[in-house]
């Protein structure tokens, strides 16, 4: 790779050794990929932030690291975190998980992360702008950033989008490429969305079928569309492939710009919603779990589970989980959710909470990333639909 003087001091250890072991991960990360040379970022998102994934292993390593004298040189932010940091007690979170939670979250203070955890910091005012380079980790947020907000950024794991926090920069290759950032699939979408979950439903046809191939989406019978219905759409295409980015005609600002269309991309039509709903719903009839908020819930989403939630009361726990900064902001929308019995949830969501020691079985949920990693992250069946039949189960405790 071609390196800077700044950037070979870095790699030499002139500049510390948490530096250093920052830049040796970079540059064999950008050798393996084919990096000429290193682009310079404006922020992070680090994933890999829950006891429950890193364990004492992950701990261990991220102190070492700090003990090291590394510092993030540039706005740094973290995916959910295994707990709700003020209200782990009330969720009944063990002492035990909570407390190595805790020392992780100090572990990534000590190196100048900030604590947001939400795996949407674009709604907590560190959206990127159109065409900057940033390293972000959490695949759902780097689906956002490079598609809704004309970003740039490759689906990082936590280790490098940590290294690029404290390097400033970060191996200059695939989706920070113009090259890279066309369309190579075509997606007609023939039926009309009603739902947020009818967008968790196609982000898992298409993701299936996509990979990590760059779709393109024409939607013939919807002219408007939400931007919560995006974030469901690229956040199930994640987790059902391995999408980084996708285009909406005439929607994103590079399909606004300029043709994004590759001459060879493949061509397909979605004619009906079957084939996501039966995938992402496995579960049975009895609910004592409901989950919504994955990616974390929006205020207009805190709005409308006010709204269906007023004078009543939830038999089954109920999670809508959140950023805190959208939490506090929401104010009174929050009291009046919270006066049913349910619970909005911050700093965490339900596939990284320890939710196996809370005796959960069967949950209701209108997120497509949840409902396809719950069964395998968290041992739960999954009744998968929309949010008015998710707020109605947790009202009755049945899938009706």
């Amino acid at each position: 790779m071609n390196l800077t003087v700044e950037e070979k001091d870095m790699l030499e250890g002139k500049e510390g050794e948490g530096v250093q072991k920052a830049m040796e991960i970079l540059v064999a990360l950008g050798e393996i990929y084919g990096a000429r040379d290193m682009i310079p970022i404006t922020s992070s998102q680090v994933s890999g932030v829950s006891y429950k994934n890193l364990g004492d292993a992950g701990l261990e390593f991220l102190q070492d690291w700090a003990a090291k004298g590394a510092r993030v040189r540039v706005p740094t932010t973290l995916n959910p975190a295994g707990v709700d940091i003020e209200k782990w007690k009330e969720l009944g979170i063990s002492k035990e998980f909570a407390e190595k939670q805790i020392e992780l979250m100090a572990a990534y203070a000590a190196m100048g992360v900030a604590a947001s955890c939400t795996c949407t910091p674009y709604m907590i005012g560190s959206a990127p702008k159109y065409g900057e380079h940033v390293a972000w980790s959490e695949s759902s947020a780097v689906c956002h950033a490079n598609s809704i907000l004309g970003a740039r950024t490759n689906r990082e794991g936590g280790p490098s989008a940590l290294a690029a926090a404290i390097a400033g920069r970060t191996p200059n290759y695939g989706l920070h490429l113009d090259a890279n950032r066309k369309a190579t699939l075509v997606v007609e979408v023939e039926c009309e969305m009603k739902d947020y979950a009818d967008y968790g439903a196609l982000g898992y046809i298409v993701g299936k079928k996509a990979g990590n191939k760059v779709p393109y989406f024409i939607f013939k019978k919807n002219k408007k569309i939400k931007t919560d219905c995006f974030k469901t759409l690229g956040a199930t295409m994640a987790a059902a492939g391995s999408v980084a980015l996708y285009h909406v005609h005439g929607v994103t600002p590079e399909a606004k710009k300029q043709n994004m269309v590759m001459s060879y991309a493949e061509k397909i039509a979605v004619r009906d919603l079957k084939e996501g709903y039966a995938a992402l719903d496995s579960g049975t009839d009895d609910i004592d779990y409901v989950a919504i908020g994955c990616p974390h819930a929006s205020l207009d989403e805190l709005a409308e589970i006010a709204g269906l939630l007023k004078g009543k009361k939830v038999s089954a726990t109920l999670w809508i989980t959140t950023a805190r900064k959208i939490k506090q902001a929401a104010g009174l929308l929050v009291e009046e959710i919270e006066n049913s019995g349910a619970h909005v949830v911050s700093d965490t969501c339900m596939i990284v909470a320890p939710i196996e020691e809370l005796g959960f079985k069967s949950m209701a949920t209108n997120a497509g990333k949840a409902a396809f990693y719950a069964p395998s992250h968290c041992g739960l069946k999954v009744r998968y639909g929309p949010l008015e039949k998710c707020v109605n189960a947790a009202i009755t405790g049945r899938w009706a």
